[in-house]
């Protein structure tokens, strides 16, 4: 089992359906906005109860090395 190193982890989170809807495009938005960063993880949690439906995708990251 190999252990991955991060610096750091973005965390998106929402329980409206339509801030899901575009959640992919914040995320999308988020990665390009921060070309430094390189993704090596993610989290996918959704979770519920009798009247809300949360979503939450976790990113973890590590500085790209600076040439």
């Amino acid at each position: 089992m190999s252990v991955v190193a991060f610096t750091g982890m973005k965390i998106f989170s929402t329980t409206l359906a339509r801030d899901r809807e575009q959640m992919g495009d914040n995320i999308t938005r988020w990665i390009t906005d921060n070309p430094q960063v390189e993704i090596v993880d993610k989290i996918v949690t959704q979770s519920s109860d009798k009247e809300f439906h949360c979503l939450t995708i976790t990113l973890f990251y590590r500085e790209r090395a600076r040439s």
